[in-house]
């Protein structure tokens, strides 16, 4: 229920609605617009490509061979991001924050990023759409990209002042997910009725389930 509902304070109870797909409560790192159904990947690590193997230290003897790491990670962050454009990916959902030569390039080809979901959004994400996070250093650049989701819209969602990105998914599964914009004047209030909410939706799945048994 957390992750199905957005509290707004300072807009009065009738203000609330119920929106189809699920709302992010943070704004994009990168918003490029699209129109109709795009390809989203879920992301658990950097994309900025490292130097080394973890736990093995890279020393730079020069500035030329500064100059020069610096000019293979943006090549290989570049390549990364022709690949996932190839593939006709048009949206990072990421879990871990990602390095600006990451935005950069994801800008430049026309990919929007979510940073910092929680776990338990792309553990949502994941639920409805079926796809597990993509590891794009295991990957070949040649081999087409199948975990990718199928996004209806993604769009900037103002509620009040704070910036959100509202998402529909193609789900695989019965579910099909909407979020409740639940406004009060306070946020003690909306507390009450998100908790009141919650238990009353408990109470009809228990009833659901007894109904089925």
């Amino acid at each position: 229920f957390a992750e199905l509902h957005a509290a707004v304070p300072g807009l009065p109870l009738a203000s609330s609605r119920v929106l189809p797909g699920i709302v992010l409560r943070r704004d994009f790192a990168v918003y490029c617009p699209t129109d109709g159904e795009l390809r989203a990947l879920l992301v658990t690590e950097p994309l900025r490509p490292a130097l080394t193997a973890p736990g093995v230290e890279f020393v730079v003897d020069s500035e030329g061979q500064y100059q020069a790491s610096l000019r293979w990670i943006a090549e290989r962050t570049e390549a990364l991001m022709k690949h996932l454009q190839s593939n006709n990916v048009k949206l990072l959902l990421s879990s871990v924050k990602q390095e600006e030569v990451v935005i950069y390039y994801a800008k430049l080809y026309g990919l929007s990023v979510v940073e910092c979901l929680s776990s338990e959004e792309m553990a949502l994400i994941g639920e409805i759409t079926g796809v597990c996070p993509y590891s794009p250093f295991d990957d070949s650049m040649d081999r087409e990209i199948t975990e990718t989701a199928v996004v209806t819209f993604c769009q900037p969602l103002l509620l009040v002042s704070k910036r959100c990105v509202h998402i529909g998914f193609t789900s695989v599964c019965a579910f099909q997910p909407h979020c409740l914009i639940l406004c009060g004047p306070v946020d003690g209030v909306n507390e009450q009725h998100a908790a009141a909410l919650q238990e009353a939706f408990t109470m009809l799945q228990q009833l659901f389930k007894t109904v089925d048994q």
